[in-house]
């Protein structure tokens, strides 16, 4: 059914459920699973306080540990994952990743890092939901 499962983590706590039921999903079907962590390019701040390079540098390392933890569950699992960090908009990158990988389904968490965020900019599984081609499975009880 599955070959390959795209799961979008922020760290979160239903991204961290997100990546369960992908790593899950992964072993069952013997699937390869791709993981990315998106670095918002929208909220960067514009002032001389903080500084832009140090956000993004504190991003990635974020990021970073962030899909180091999913490699390790799922090498725990005997699952093949393979990991992506990006620049920009969450729910567009998240889809042009799984359009390259061309994955069969996508796996994300019901509620990210910040709700008051998801408000202004927009929610970015209601985007994935709305814009993908292939099945998403939306993880946790937040919503």
């Amino acid at each position: 059914m599955y070959e390959s499962i795209l799961v979008a983590t922020d760290g979160s706590e239903a991204a961290t459920e997100a990546t369960a039921h992908a790593i899950e999903l992964a072993r069952r079907f013997d699937a390869t699973l791709y993981g990315i962590a998106v670095l918002e390019s929208r909220t960067e701040y514009d002032n001389a306080i903080v500084d832009p390079e140090e956000v993004t540098r504190r991003q990635r390392e974020r990021a970073e540990t962030t899909l180091g933890a999913v490699e390790d569950a799922a090498d725990d699992a005997g699952v093949t994952f393979e990991t992506a960090v990006r620049s920009g908009v969450p729910a567009e990158e998240i889809l042009a990743y799984a359009a390259e990988t061309d994955v069969d389904a996508i796996v994300i968490g019901a509620r990210g890092r910040s709700s008051f965020q998801g408000a202004i900019l927009g929610s970015t599984i209601d985007r994935i939901v709305r814009s993908a081609t292939r099945p998403v499975l939306i993880a946790g009880n937040d919503r």
